[in-house]
């Protein structure tokens, strides 16, 4: 009688065997499943890498600790002697061999290239050498002579006003103080700074596109008024640096250091840019942004100093004879 009830409960325990030889089938389809997504894993870690890898090129410097004034006063004092090492050259990049020449010529530089004024000039000089002369021409005449340089209509106004006032009031010689300049029909501060700085060797900042634009990049300002940024540069450099200082910042701009896309990669002061990374930083590729005679190409003068490594501009091309 005991034998019999033993029947069942082997009868019984069968099941459990049959369940124990299943669990080894399910590890392999846990197995199985998880070799599955070990791919897919790597795959997307892959991707992941490949993303963050595409993204590291668009990263900028990283952001340098704020400075003491002490140390952007050195920071910049540096710059302009590295620049001064880059640019032993640095000039104005009108051409003029008087005070008068030069005002006009830089009154014209609004909304133009400096190589195209000093191609327009010598006729205009030519014809017009003095302000009496100048404030004696018909204004359809003077508008001919200077279209090539934009805007001749306001220009033109600009200029025979300008010769006006010299002849009437300043025995028809350029004043030698900044007071008196900026009375001057179309003349301003940027204007009577390179006169002063250049024909009569006051030192002045110029304050033009390029200064201001680079003053800012350097962390020498955050300003965009002209005349504010003047006045936070001046407080960084001595007065007998302005003017030089002006002519190297403005040669850095125009070769090196572009509005849009400047050749960081090429560019010399790069380590004591905080802007640094703004362009293109390969150097390969940042050296074909240079331009003039870093770049090989010719300069902005006709007549450029004796000192000039580069190519003298080439004169106006005549215009074209009518068929």
């Amino acid at each position: 009688m005991n034998d019999t009830p033993e029947k069942p409960t082997a009868a019984k325990k069968a099941p459990a065997k049959r369940t124990t030889t299943k669990a080894p089938a399910k590890k392999t389809a846990a197995n199985k499943t998880a070799a599955t997504k070990a791919p897919a894993t790597k795959a997307a870690a892959k991707t992941t890498a490949k993303a963050a890898a595409k993204k590291a090129p668009a990263k900028k410097a990283p952001a340098r600790k704020p400075e003491s004034r002490t140390a952007v006063v050195r920071r910049a004092r540096r710059i302009n002697r590295e620049l001064a090492e880059l640019y032993p050259y640095a000039h104005p990049e009108l051409d003029f061999t008087n005070p008068f020449e030069l005002l006009v010529a830089t009154v014209l530089s609004a909304q133009t290239t400096d190589m195209r004024v000093n191609q327009t000039t010598p006729r205009l000089f030519a014809v017009a050498p003095t302000p009496e002369d100048m404030a004696a021409l018909p204004p359809e005449e003077l508008e001919e002579l200077i279209r090539p340089t934009g805007f001749f209509r306001a220009k033109t106004k600009s200029l025979i006003g300008l010769s006006t006032a010299l002849r009437d009031r300043f025995g028809g010689e350029v004043p030698g103080r900044l007071e008196d300049l900026v009375t001057l029909p179309g003349v301003g501060r940027k204007t009577a700074n390179v006169v002063l700085g250049n024909a009569f060797g006051v030192p002045g900042i110029t304050v033009d596109t390029h200064f201001g634009r680079l003053a800012r990049r350097f962390g020498w300002t955050t300003q965009e008024d002209a005349e504010k940024v003047e006045a936070d540069v001046a407080a960084i450099f001595p007065k007998s640096e302005w003017t030089m200082l002006s002519h190297r910042v403005v040669f850095h701009g125009r070769r090196v250091c572009h509005s849009r896309k400047p050749a960081c990669g090429a560019c010399p002061i790069a380590p004591l840019c905080p802007s640094y990374g703004e362009g293109e930083t390969d150097p390969e590729k940042a050296r074909k942004l240079l331009k003039y005679e870093l770049g090989g190409q010719p300069g902005q003068r006709l007549k450029p100093p004796a000192d000039y490594p580069g190519q003298p501009a080439p004169p106006m091309a005549p215009p074209a004879a009518a068929s």
